[in-house]
């Protein structure tokens, strides 16, 4: 707590004014063109590898950036707290891209993969259910990159799972069918400070580098 007031602080003296202007602007409304769905895992801060500054991104964060499918009548399957932000993003931001991004050593995939039902944590315990289905996808022998250890394995299936289930909402199935959003699957590796992008293509995970950064934008085009 003390590194948080003194980093206001400090922000106070060196860094304010220089936002002042941005964020005068930012105080009559936001205009994002991203809906970015990451995990609350503290070390995954898609501002700073992203470098983007702010009102650019829409983020919602839970654990283990889980998205509750749509259920019947067009409501989530579970709490609405992801739904409504998904439907926000959509209808009144009108984001043209959403991202999901999974990220390397995450205890929610721990947790999945060691069985989630002896997990101590009743919503916890609960809360995982919506990546039960990564689960079974792996263990009947689905794999994206197999020199990676079983619960990063899991991590990147689960990118994938969890974009069906945004796709599931029909709010989402009407923007793809307009041509007015895509939805991206990305993957950030802690230790080394890299983020890689689903390529259905090729069916895995690329860096993002100089290169790959122009396949990335002509999906955009495409």
């Amino acid at each position: 707590m003390r590194k948080l007031i003194n980093g206001i602080v400090e922000f106070r003296r060196k860094t304010q004014q220089g936002y002042r202007e941005a964020f005068g602007r930012l105080a009559t409304g936001q205009s994002p063109d991203t809906l970015f769905i990451a995990c609350s895992d503290s070390r995954v801060v898609p501002n700073t590898f992203a470098s983007t500054n702010p009102g650019d991104l829409f983020v919602l964060r839970n654990v283990g950036n889980l998205i509750p499918p749509c259920g019947m009548m067009g409501i989530s399957s579970s709490d609405g707290s992801e739904a409504a932000a998904v439907e926000y993003a959509l209808l009144t931001l009108k984001v043209s891209n959403i991202i999901v991004c999974g990220h390397s050593e995450c205890a929610a995939m721990r947790a999945l993969v060691n069985n989630r039902r002896i997990v101590d944590t009743p919503n916890l315990r609960s809360w995982l259910r919506h990546g039960d289905e990564a689960v079974d996808q792996m263990h009947a022998g689905a794999v994206l990159d197999a020199t990676l250890s079983e619960h990063n394995q899991l991590s990147q299936l689960n990118v994938l799972l969890q974009i069906e289930h945004v796709k599931s909402y029909p709010a989402v199935k009407k923007r793809i069918e307009e041509g007015a959003l895509k939805v991206h699957g990305w993957w950030f590796d802690i230790a080394k400070a890299d983020v890689y992008f689903y390529e259905e293509s090729s069916h895995s995970f690329i860096l993002i580098d100089e290169v790959a950064a122009e396949r990335v934008l002509q999906q955009l085009q495409d």
